[in-house]
């Protein structure tokens, strides 16, 4: 357990930020698997816009990195480009 009152609200607020993040990294999951699953492209690129916005709110906020949000963000336009 934590020793002081700094420690003990260090470990609320971590509690906190980690309910918060999961629930973040769950909304990026969510918006790369619906882009995923789509085979129609006019349907697919509104769904990579949604994604490619939760995924700035994402990096902007710190709970992915930046790169990353790149990485997956240049995959998923290539994989929207490649359908006919």
């Amino acid at each position: 357990m934590a020793q002081h009152r700094s420690a003990e609200k260090q470990a609320r607020q971590s509690l906190q930020h980690r309910e918060r993040n999961r629930h973040y990294t769950s909304l990026v999951k969510t918006a790369v698997k619906r882009v995923r699953q789509l085979k129609e492209k006019d349907k697919a690129e509104t769904a990579l816009r949604r994604a490619v916005k939760v995924l700035d709110q994402l990096a902007g906020r710190g709970v992915i990195h930046r790169n990353k949000a790149a990485n997956q963000k240049s995959q998923l336009t290539k994989f929207v480009a490649s359908l006919k």
